[in-house]
């Protein structure tokens, strides 16, 4: 019995070469996604939380709502901005910021 229990085991290629082989596309596939989808991933929200960190008065900014103003307070976990002539003033949470819209005086450097 021994003998036939062996016999189908080196057909199979369950020894230690055939787990190896097994194993490989599935730590090839997760390198992959590693390098494909979460690192490029984390670099992008580090880049975003620098942004936000890095906000000053003055800046203009767009929300992820859509609305655009001026940042005229910045609180620990808030911004305050002016969205208009009229001076309205709006209140939204550091992580609703998408990001800093260019000036114009910028862009002509």
């Amino acid at each position: 019995m021994t003998q036939i229990a062996s016999a189908v085991l080196a057909q199979e290629g369950a020894g230690p070469g055939g787990l190896i082989s097994m194993a490989l596309p599935f730590v090839l596939l997760i390198a992959v996604f590693y390098f494909m989808m979460i690192r490029p991933e984390n670099k992008r929200k580090k880049a975003e939380e620098k942004m936000r960190s890095e906000l000053m008065v003055g800046d203009e900014i767009s929300t992820i709502g859509g609305l655009v103003g001026t940042i005229c307070a910045i609180k620990e976990d808030t911004v305050v901005i002016e969205t208009s002539a009229d001076r309205v003033r709006v209140e939204f949470t550091k992580n609703a910021v998408a990001g800093k819209r260019a000036h114009p005086e910028e862009s002509k450097k």
